[in-house]
């Protein structure tokens, strides 16, 4: 006599479970990696903004045969930067506002997230007024 196997044509309930507790894991590890993501991406922002400050300011030393700018708006644009970039900062502890963008040149530390370029000292460094930490518990670039 022939016997009919029943072909099964799903997951039993132990497979799905399965499945979903893999995927929570995943998830679980997943999850804070990727949290702060955009924070990073705005400090690596402003880190790349203050190079191109600082190569348009070394630039304009070796054009200048050693004078360092006198201000950086007035000194580099357009002809050794086209503009100058924004400093982009997460809002770490309410120290800033909330990933707002500010491209001011001040000559007073006022932890303001603006650029800060001491055109009296003449020493061509140009550093991000803050006093945040970064995604890493560090000093934010050049912070004061």
């Amino acid at each position: 006599m022939l016997r009919f196997h029943r072909k099964s044509k799903g997951f039993t309930l132990i497979e799905l479970m399965i499945v979903v507790a893999i995927i929570g894991i995943l998830a679980a590890i997943a999850i804070p990696r990727f949290a702060n993501l955009i924070d990073r991406a705005r400090e690596a922002r402003t880190k790349g903004n203050l190079g191109a400050l600082r190569s348009a300011t070394a630039i304009h030393y070796g054009a200048t045969d050693g004078t360092w700018p006198t201000a950086l708006l007035a000194s580099l644009t357009p002809t050794y930067i086209d503009a100058i970039p924004t400093v982009l900062l997460p809002d770490y502890g309410g120290l800033h506002s909330a990933h707002t963008e500010n491209n001011t040149v001040v000559a007073v530390e006022a932890d303001s997230g603006s650029w800060f370029y001491d055109a009296v000292a003449l020493d061509g460094v140009v550093k991000v007024d803050c006093t945040a930490t970064d995604t890493g518990g560090v000093n934010l670039v050049n912070s004061w």
